[in-house]
């Protein structure tokens, strides 16, 4: 467990969408956002591919080898990275986190 006993992310964890979050196209504004409960956030293009990524399945080990590979960037810049967004949105609880 890390800080206020908010699990560990690392190259081990799992993530999917939390329960009531959905990404969505928003033609309007052309824009990704991500819907949850009372609040909406506007995604980039990485936060997109990121969110795409995370199936409940894979780890951020395996989503990180397969962007390095796709993208032709170093795995563990890719891994630091996503752990950054992870522990962001998670600590919203955009995210659902498992090992």
């Amino acid at each position: 467990m890390s800080e206020e006993g908010a699990p560990r992310i690392d190259g081990l964890t799992i993530a999917k969408l939390a329960r009531g979050v959905r990404l969505r196209e928003d033609a309007a504004r052309g824009q990704t956002i991500l819907l949850a409960p009372e609040r909406a956030l506007a995604l980039d293009e990485i936060a997109v591919e990121i969110v795409k990524a995370l199936d409940g399945v894979r780890t951020l080990d395996e989503i990180a080898a397969e962007f390095a590979q796709q993208f032709g960037a170093p795995k563990e810049e890719i891994l630091n990275d996503m752990i950054v967004f992870i522990h962001d949105f998670a600590s919203r609880r955009m995210l659902e986190l498992s090992r």
